[in-house]
């Protein structure tokens, strides 16, 4: 297994969400090391993207959108739950990738609790981090294409973009 280095999260987020199915995303709990396979991710492109946190321009909150790929941006939704963000693609252009499910748990909310992400991991390092972070094993998983979930307050252009990706049920190898 071998931890993705900062080359891989260049990539744009259009790029980097479908390649992220099937990789592992890795958290350190005490001396145990929890891996699940990512099953479903949403990319967030750009300023233009109306769904985007981005859209309106830079924040405190967003702030990581706007540095290099291989960050995480981690914010609080509803007030309730915080969600893994990676962020992809170069400085100053804002992107990332939702991660929307893993192995075991499906939904952006039920992942971070089950891993004890929260945002005292924002703007973490993914490819220098012992705490968390992604790798991958070579295996690599089917997936097919849907709208967004949860983003009604995107201009109709931006809702009926296919940004999500997710694992297909037969889970068989590319």
């Amino acid at each position: 297994m071998v931890k993705l280095d900062k080359c891989f999260f260049e990539k744009n987020a259009l790029e980097l969400a479908p390649l992220l199915i099937g990789k592992l995303l890795c958290r350190r709990v005490g001396k145990d090391v929890i891996r699940l396979r990512i099953t479903e991710t949403e990319s967030y492109y750009g300023k233009d993207d109306t769904a985007s946190h981005a859209h309106k321009g830079k924040t405190l909150r967003n702030e990581p959108m706007f540095e290099q790929g291989g960050i995480t941006y981690i914010y609080l939704c509803y007030g309730v739950h915080n969600l893994l963000n990676v962020v992809s693609g170069i400085k100053d252009n804002p992107e990332a990738v939702l991660i929307r499910g893993v192995e075991g748990y499906d939904g952006p909310g039920k992942l971070t609790k089950a891993l004890n992400i929260t945002r005292e991991l924002n703007k973490l390092d993914l490819t220098t981090s012992n705490e968390l972070w992604i790798e991958d094993d070579g295996i690599k998983w089917k997936y097919k294409t849907s709208k967004r979930i949860g983003i009604n307050y995107a201009s109709e252009e931006y809702r009926n973009k296919k940004w999500r990706f997710v694992v297909r049920k037969e889970q068989k190898r590319k």
